[in-house]
């Protein structure tokens, strides 16, 4: 069972004081580590209902588990207070709607739509404080783009329009398949060897990674991933890892969220 705090009621005369949990409980009691996923706000059906909800994809959740880590959603609202970061070993930033092409001074394409300003209004800080903390984290699809972008980066907002095709998103709902080319020596490279096929189904790509270095690129020559060389464990990914099989990135973070900070 996931405990993050835990405050007693008031003591009767004859009972002692509970246990006090607080952000060093992870260092005394044998748990995985905490890894935080953030979500979003969709209007959503189930049952009777057609109400406003938090929702995520439940593979992240699976995959983050089944790579040993305990995970914890985070809607809009809790991210917005980067106190939240205490409590976690590590961060997903999940994928989801385009950024507000605003964020890095553009205006928006024809095709750049479905904006989420409650979610990029949460996320951008969280995204920079997790950084400043070097809190180990990965970005997905839309978490790589705000990776970049926080970094000083920039998006290219319709990527058909630059490499003449589709296979990054083939039609709606359905992942487009393609091989990654990864760096010699890079941390990507590290986990993931230098070539694999990856689940794909974004539009959007990225024009300038800021300070970041790129570090795999499509079989089409498009960036596909981005690391940040002074954090212990900061990587973006422009594909979706949590819709196949292959855990190694995930397993890559908690390992990194279970390895002591350097001092």
């Amino acid at each position: 069972m996931l405990l993050i705090q835990c405050q007693p009621g008031p003591a009767s005369p004859d009972s002692r004081p509970g246990p006090q949990w607080g952000p060093s409980v992870r260092q005394h009691v044998d748990m995985p580590p905490i890894v935080g996923i953030t979500s979003y706000v969709e209007q959503a059906r189930w049952g009777v209902w057609d109400v406003p909800a938090a929702v995520l994809p439940f593979s992240y959740v699976e995959r983050v588990e089944a790579a040993g880590g305990r995970a914890v959603v985070l809607p809009p609202t809790a991210a917005r207070d980067d106190a939240v970061l205490d409590r976690l070993d590590a961060i997903v930033f999940a994928g989801g709607a385009d950024l507000d092409p605003a964020l890095y001074g553009e205006q928006p394409h024809a095709e750049t739509t479905g904006l989420r300003p409650e979610r990029d209004a949460a996320e951008v800080p969280l995204m920079r404080a997790a950084l400043e903390r070097d809190l180990p984290l990965l970005g997905v699809c839309r978490g790589m783009q705000l990776l970049a972008v926080v970094c000083g980066g920039s998006l290219v907002q319709h990527l058909p329009d630059e490499v003449g095709h589709e296979r990054h998103r083939p039609s709606p709902g359905v992942y487009g398949m393609h091989e990654v080319r990864l760096e010699s020596g890079s941390r990507a490279a590290a986990i993931l060897g230098e070539q694999v096929s990856v689940p794909s189904y974004h539009h959007q790509g990225l024009d300038s990674p800021g300070s970041l270095s790129v570090t795999g690129w499509a079989d089409d020559g498009t960036p596909e991933v981005v690391e940040h060389l002074d954090r212990r464990f900061a990587l973006g990914v422009l594909w979706h890892p949590e819709a196949g099989e292959d855990l190694r990135l995930f397993t890559a973070l908690v390992v990194a969220a279970t390895s002591p900070a350097p001092s």
